[in-house]
This record gives structure tokens, sequence and C-alpha cells, in this order.
């Protein structure tokens, strides 16, 4: 994708095991500015915002990446339309993976003074993402009928007669 790798791996965490339709309102909130993207890992020179706080991060740096934020929705939206054209229940649907790679990178260059030439380079990416469908736990066993089991010692006092058996 045309996007810079670093913004959309630091987005892609954020979503990381989140349901989908959570993960698509955060996304809109964040193109919209009302929530933020806390950036972890590639956090040099990243301004601090309250938002960030909010988010739960230790350092308190986010930004808003709208491109990136923006590809990774539409691809969300595909995954969902792939999803309910197989057939699974879209209200169920979980992020279970996601991964952001470096892509190969583009050269361009720039002319600069006394006739020299630098490289202008970019760094795309390619995002990988799974949905599944949240599996439901097993239901506990009810511990009403179960008596409390008791610990060793209890069981030696029982033995030895040292205490009544009223606990």
């Amino acid at each position: 994708m045309r996007v810079h790798f670093k913004n959309p791996r630091e987005s892609a965490m954020a979503l990381k095991q989140m349901e989908l339709g959570k993960a698509k309102s955060y996304l809109e909130a964040v193109m919209e500015r009302k929530r933020c993207i806390v950036f972890r890992r590639f956090c040099g020179g990243v301004g601090r915002t309250a938002q960030a706080k909010n988010e739960g991060s230790t350092n308190g740096q986010g930004r808003w990446p709208v491109k990136s934020v923006e590809v990774l929705l539409n691809l969300l939206k595909n995954a969902e339309s792939n999803a309910e054209l197989k057939g699974l229940d879209t209200d169920n649907l979980v992020i279970s993976h996601i991964q952001v790679n470096k892509a190969q990178r583009q050269r361009r260059r720039t002319y600069r003074a006394h006739g020299r030439i630098n490289p202008y380079m970019s760094s795309p990416c390619h995002v990988e993402l799974t949905l599944s469908e949240k599996e439901s736990g097993v239901a506990k066993e009810a511990e009403a009928t179960q008596e409390r089991k008791k610990s060793k010692k209890e069981l030696a006092k029982l033995r030895s007669g040292a205490v009544s058996k009223s606990s």
C-alpha cells in the first residue's frame, strides 16, 4: 500500500483483538480527531496529547494518522463484506490477527545544488488482516453442590481429633 510503514503499524497495534464494530467506530473517531492512536514504538518526535493518556498510553504520545486510518478502515470494510459473503455473523467478528510488514522501497530522485542527486525513497507497507468469529466460553459448573476442599493441614487435624468437625 502506498502508505508509510510506521503509521499503519501503530494504528494496527491499537486494533489488535478488538471487535469489528468497535474497531470501525474507533477509526472513525480518530479521523474526526475525537480519539487518537497511541504511538509506542515509533514515537521519536511525536507530541504528547491528553487523548493518548485516555487511551492507556504510558508516555502520553499520540497522533491522528488520517491516511493510514483511512486505508485500515477500507480494509476492515472489505474484510467484513468478505465475511458476510462467506456466511459469517458480522456482529460477532473479532480482529484475530493484524500485521503490518515493510514492502519494497520505491526509488525516486531529487536534484540538489552543485549538480548532485539524492535519493527520494518511499517506504510502503503490506497489511495482513484476519477476522474470526468470537468464541463463546464454556459455562462454569455450579459450585453450590461441591464442598470446599480441605488442605493437608486441616485433614491432619481432623485425623488427630484436635479440632471438632464443625468447620
